[in-house]
């Protein structure tokens, strides 16, 4: 199997390989100082230190996340948690309750529409591969 970022700088190379792992689907290269620090920075480097696993940092993400209402990225974080196997349906739901309390009922909320349209989502996709 040929590695599609060979030609790219190591750094670079190694981001874009994590990124695909944590989202879950093919990222391609970008351009301009925003997805450079994201892809050789923020997952070349800070998704690849000791000491968390990917499921801590997830669960950390999406704890911030919830607080600060940012549905947007909750709506790609928990679902690539959810296919990664790093949070199934019970843990993601116990999550709910908790961002229910420490962050407010309404970001709660929105977790929770993402949450259930996750697990739907994947219960309907298992179905349906199963048939």
């Amino acid at each position: 199997m040929t590695d599609r970022f060979a030609d790219l700088p190591e750094q670079r190379a190694r981001g874009l390989r994590k990124m695909e792992q944590v989202y879950g689907f093919t990222m391609t290269d970008g351009t301009g100082d925003f997805f450079g620090y994201t892809a050789d920075h923020l997952f070349g480097d800070i998704w690849q230190r000791p000491g968390l696993t990917d499921r801590d940092r997830r669960l950390l993400l999406i704890g911030m996340l919830a607080g600060q209402g940012a549905a947007d990225v909750l709506g790609i974080q928990v679902p690539a948690a959810h296919a990664n196997g790093e949070l199934d349906d019970d843990a993601l739901r116990e999550i709910v309750i908790l961002v229910c309390h420490y962050a407010g009922w309404p970001h709660g909320a929105r977790l929770n529409t993402i949450v259930e349209e996750t697990i739907a989502k994947a219960t309907k996709e298992r179905a349906r591969t199963d048939d």
